[in-house]
This record gives C-alpha cells, sequence and structure tokens, in this order.
C-alpha cells in the first residue's frame, strides 16, 4: 500500500469512513476497505470504526450488514427532527426516516450513535430547538454535534438572502440556542467536550478528538487531508484525476510543511475549543519559551474579560468565551 509508511507503523485506533456519502458502498465494498487497511496497518483490539450516513441510506437489511462487516459506530445526518426545517435545508430525508433509522440501528444492536443537528435556522424559534432537543433526547443516543447555520458564498441560501428572499436568524437568537442547548445537553448528562459537540463519558469521539489533540493521521481518497505532526498533505479533489494519478504512480497531493509559528497556531485553535484546553508546560516543551511568553502576554486581557478561565497552568473557554472561541484564538496566533 503506497500510504503504509506514512504513519511509522502506529497502530490505528480509529477508522473512518467519511467526506460524502460512503453509505451508498455496499456491503463487499466497505468490507473489502477494512480488510485492506487490517493487511496493512497495526490496529488496536478496541479500534472505533464509524460510517457516515444519511437517514434515507439506512434500513434494516443495510444496518445488519454494516453491524456484520465490523462497523460499530454510526454518524448520522439527522439535522432536524422537524419536516420543516428539513425542508428548508433541501434534505432528501423526512422526520419520520430520521426517527426510523435511529430505532432501527439500536433494534440491530448498535451501541455508539452520534448524529449531526443544525440551530440558528431562519424562523427558528427557541421553542422549536427545545422540541428538537427533546426528541433526540427519548432516543438515547450516547453523541450529538450541534452546529450553527452558517451562511457560506456562492451558495442559494447566501442569493437567497442577498436578495431578501430569507432574512437570516437574529445573532441574538442564535446565542439563544447555543445556550439552550448547553444547558439541555448538561441536564442529561452530555459533557460539553469540544463547542460543537457533546457526549456521554465513553462515548466522546475517539476520531474527531484526535484531530483536536493533534495527533497524526492518514487521509486516504479524493480530497482527504493528513497529518504527521510536521506538515500536512491534501488530496486531489478531483475522483477522476485522483484515481488517474495513483493508477500511474503520479504525484495525486500537494504538502506543506509547518513552521513552529503555524503548529503552534493549530494548537491554540483546536485546543481550546475543548475541554482539555491550553496547556503551559506543552506550549513551554513543544513551541518554545518565546512561544509561550507570547501566549502569556496575549491571554491577559481575555482572562480579565471573563472568557478563559485558569487552573493548574491550563487554560480554558468559559460559556461565555465559547461564543467568541474564534476570535479569542485568532487574538492568541503568532502573525
Amino acid at each position: 500500500m503506497m500510504r503504509q509508511p506514512y504513519l511509522n507503523g502506529a497502530k490505528i485506533s480509529s477508522i473512518y469512513f467519511g467526506g460524502g456519502t460512503p453509505s451508498i458502498l455496499d456491503k463487499r465494498e466497505i468490507k473489502k476497505l477494512i480488510h485492506t487497511i487490517y493487511n496493512n496497518f497495526k490496529i488496536d483490539t478496541d479500534t472505533e470504526i464509524t460510517l457516515e450516513c444519511n437517514p434515507d441510506d439506512l434500513n434494516k437489511k443495510k444496518l445488519l450488514e454494516l453491524k456484520e462487516i465490523g462497523i460499530n459506530r454510526l454518524s448520522i445526518g439527522i439535522q432536524s427532527f422537524d419536516d420543516a426545517d428539513l425542508k428548508f435545508m433541501n434534505r432528501s430525508h423526512n422526520a419520520k426516516e430520521a426517527l426510523s433509522c435511529i430505532q432501527f440501528a439500536k433494534e440491530v444492536g448498535f451501541e455508539n450513535i452520534t448524529i449531526d443537528l443544525i440551530y440558528g435556522l431562519p424562523s427558528q424559534s427557541n421553542e422549536s430547538w427545545k422540541k428538537n432537543l427533546a426528541q433526540m433526547l427519548t432516543l438515547g443516543i450516547q453523541h450529538f454535534s450541534a452546529y450553527s447555520l452558517t451562511v457560506e458564498p456562492k451558495t442559494k441560501l447566501k442569493y437567497l438572502i442577498d436578495k431578501k428572499l430569507i432574512t437570516p436568524l437574529d445573532d441574538k437568537v442564535t446565542v439563544e440556542h447555543f445556550n439552550t442547548l448547553v444547558e439541555i445537553a448538561t441536564e442529561n448528562n452530555f459533557v460539553h467536550y469540544e463547542i460543537s459537540n457533546f457526549g456521554k463519558e465513553g462515548f466522546f469521539s475517539n476520531h474527531n478528538t484526535s484531530y483536536w489533540k493533534n495527533r497524526h493521521y492518514l487521509g486516504i481518497g479524493p480530497s482527504a487531508h493528513s497529518f504527521n505532526g510536521v506538515s500536512r498533505q491534501w488530496n486531489v479533489a478531483s475522483n477522476k484525476q485522483y484515481i488517474k494519478r495513483v493508477k500511474e504512480d503520479d504525484s495525486y497531493f500537494e504538502v506543506e510543511e509547518l513552521s513552529n509559528n503555524q503548529q503552534y497556531n493549530e494548537y491554540i485553535f483546536t485546543a481550546l475549543r475543548t475541554i482539555w484546553g491550553v496547556e503551559i508546560n506543552y506550549i513551554n516543551n513543544r513551541f518554545g519559551q518565546e512561544a509561550l511568553k507570547y501566549f502569556k502576554k496575549q491571554v491577559i486581557h481575555w482572562e480579565n474579560t471573563d472568557h478563559i478561565k485558569k487552573k493548574d497552568g491550563i487554560y480554558t473557554l468559559t460559556k461565555q468565551g465559547k461564543l467568541y472561541a474564534d476570535s479569542i484564538a485568532s487574538d492568541l496566533f503568532i502573525v
């Protein structure tokens, strides 16, 4: 396997099928991919094997097949349990299918299920958001991710907003949605371990946590990214070009060597979003005394505004600080 040496023999603790709709692959195709990974890498006995899927791709037969071939975690793109929300987001499933697929997954034996939810939709009230969360809680899942709707350039939503055909939700209401989310999750024993992620103890995403803790990872397939601690690389996005270049043993990725300052900035950006926070000792040992001196100088402002708290040399965001995570992180970057 061409990429086998990349991880230097390190054991694999997470295998993640995502970045598209891998659930359209059949049992034989997924099984072959898993076997290829096992045949070329050292795999931990309790490795988390996640498959991203959409509700309309899942039925009992499909779920049984996924369980049989070793998938032990499902990431289901629910987005909402409200038909009006789903219609607005142009999703191909409805609320009934969203509920059914989770119930089916539990019936066939999946014990580790995560779903995605979206808040901050135009005309979405806080009451309707509460109903969404209440519906999720009835399903007894162990993990979920919740994201505020973002308006990306060159999208239909951006066009509709620019033409004043849709009015985006007021920021104050979006903040209310976020506060409601955190309050209800906490009341129901979910740990808010990353700004957009909530999990019961023992069910935090091993895969995503690896990104936030700057662990090394290898991405296979078009557009996939890899990281080995000192450089990043990303594969060509075109399926056709990716396949062609791999077959011809031609270069199919670009590489960026990361400077010490870039590595520091990435650490700040990811670590600050989590309950594990930014560690003084880690900065000093990994990036040096100058980086540590800079961090201490910059972070004082945010401590004084109660957006960051410090305990035992570890800096984490307060509830208020989580609303400004990106701004705080950028203020701590070395530029």
